[in-house]
């Protein structure tokens, strides 16, 4: 399964939970997570999508661990099997104060 056919059957899981998967991208910020995923009732996290088997960047490690140190969840998803998993790990994170 190629990485957008993964991206599009995330995005569609996150839908169907009610939620956002938005395309992210931080001009002057190369590597940056794919996705920021909101759900339903404050839940935020962002994921990288990967093909199967494949690591990240360098510099997508580094951008995920800024983002990691500044308490955000940050996970990997690189096969479909786990897509629901991703989604649990983010509805089961501490709800933040707006």
């Amino acid at each position: 399964m190629t990485e957008k056919e993964l991206e599009k059957k995330f995005r569609e899981a996150v839908r169907r939970e009610g939620g956002k998967a938005y395309k992210f991208v931080s001009p002057g910020n190369d590597g940056v997570p794919d996705r920021l995923v909101v759900l339903p009732g404050g839940y935020i996290g962002f994921v990288e999508l990967k093909r199967k088997g494949k690591r990240p960047t360098a510099l997508q490690r580094l951008q995920i661990q800024h983002l990691k140190n500044l308490g955000c969840l940050v996970t990997i998803l690189d096969k479909p099997e786990d897509i629901e998993k991703v989604i649990r790990q983010i509805r089961e994170t501490e709800e933040r104060p707006l």
